[in-house]
């Protein structure tokens, strides 16, 4: 049985909306102080439990208050980084996984890199963002991130409003930020840095290559703050934590045959798979598939059939748009585990290390800091 999603709980959703509201000089749920400007930088992967672990590591941030918010579930990117930018939940923009079903081409599509003509960004993602919003009051976005990204579909479903300004490092990132604001301009900035979970997956969040781009994180936001002008509030924040997973802890769940048995698709993510039954699955069909798992897995894992993940709250409220794209059935790890399928050829995706994606609270709380005018 998955847990209960606990009603009024500070969570990444709360973020931006509350930002651009600090920029309207408008009350708001975090009670940030009226400013000029506003910037949330984002570090894919900075849990709140990896940053009080190396804290020794990021003095800077260490030094400052923090406090605890949620995370979506499940705690991948896509999920994450678009409830940030839109202030809503998965069950109503829509990217509820990492690879999650497009019933209309029977196909599972990759929620960053899988847009094509078929997955329209501006279509797949229901929701208006916290930029566009911010515009129809006359306050510029900015989105500050690779290069790369810059013309991606999830760059267009999930930062759209923005303009997208590429760097490609920590350092000329927040170089762009501070020309931003030296403009003088009102501004709401989002700055993203994913070279740390690009760490985590090659190498773990406790290896030397993590704790030295965090260091770096730390050493240029606390550069950042020395130069940035008054009345510019700046949050810091996270999309998910993650833990590392040695190779001898991956399950393979495709040798135990009654597990796959009617399963058409196989979606989400190592820590959470989404489990697509052949068409014309009944609740009973999903409720018998969720009982095997957890006869399976046992403590392992939580197991639940879609609709008890719904009523739980673990999606939001979901849209009917949204709902074939949520697995029949859902299988998050509870344990230091992950599930993989062994039929595919390609299994490369098995040298990661730092995974991510299900409800532990290594993966899904992440921390919020103050910095410059919203500095409590």
């Amino acid at each position: 049985m998955l847990p209960t999603e606990k009603a009024g709980a500070r969570s990444l959703a709360d973020v931006l909306p509350n930002s651009a509201r600090a920029l309207a000089a408008e009350p708001n749920d975090l009670d940030l102080p009226p400013v000029r400007s506003a910037v949330v930088v984002v570090v894919d992967g900075l849990g709140r439990s990896q940053l009080a672990a190396r804290a020794g590591h990021a003095r800077f941030l260490a030094a400052r208050p923090r406090e605890a918010i949620t995370s979506v579930f499940p705690t991948t990117t896509a999920a994450a980084l678009t409830t940030l930018t839109t202030g809503a939940m998965p069950g109503q923009h829509g990217l509820v996984g990492y690879r999650t079903l497009d019933a209309s081409n029977d196909r599972l599509v990759n929620q960053l890199t899988g847009w094509d003509d078929a997955m329209i960004p501006e279509v797949w993602q229901r929701e208006t963002t916290v930029f566009e919003k911010a515009a129809t009051g006359g306050i510029r976005s900015f989105a500050v991130g690779p290069s790369k990204f810059r013309t991606s579909g999830f760059t267009r479903a999930v930062l759209r409003g923005a303009e997208y300004r590429g760097a490609n490092t920590i350092t000329e990132r927040f170089a762009e930020a501070s020309r931003i604001l030296a403009s003088g301009e009102p501004s709401l900035v989002y700055l993203y840095i994913p070279e740390l979970d690009k760490a985590s997956h090659s190498y773990g969040w406790e290896s030397p290559q993590w704790l030295s781009g965090l260091e770096a994180v730390d050493a240029e936001l606390q550069a950042f703050l020395k130069v940035v002008p008054p009345r510019v509030g700046v949050l810091v924040t996270a999309d998910h934590g993650s833990v590392d997973v040695p190779h001898r802890a991956h399950v393979l769940f495709d040798q135990a045959p009654e597990l796959i048995d009617g399963v058409r698709h196989v979606g989400g993510e190592p820590r959470c798979l989404h489990l697509y039954l052949e068409p014309g699955a009944t609740d009973a069909d999903r409720l018998a598939l969720a009982t095997l798992w957890e006869q399976s897995e046992g403590e392992r894992a939580w197991v639940a059939p879609r609709q008890e993940a719904i009523a739980a709250g673990l999606f939001g409220d979901v849209h009917p748009d949204v709902l074939p794209r949520i697995g029949d059935v859902l299988v998050a790890a509870r344990k230091r585990i992950v599930y993989y399928d062994s039929r595919p050829v390609d299994q490369a995706a098995r040298n990661m290390i730092g995974q991510h994606g299900s409800l532990t609270a290594d993966e899904r709380i992440v921390p919020l800091v103050r910095l410059g005018a919203f500095e409590l």
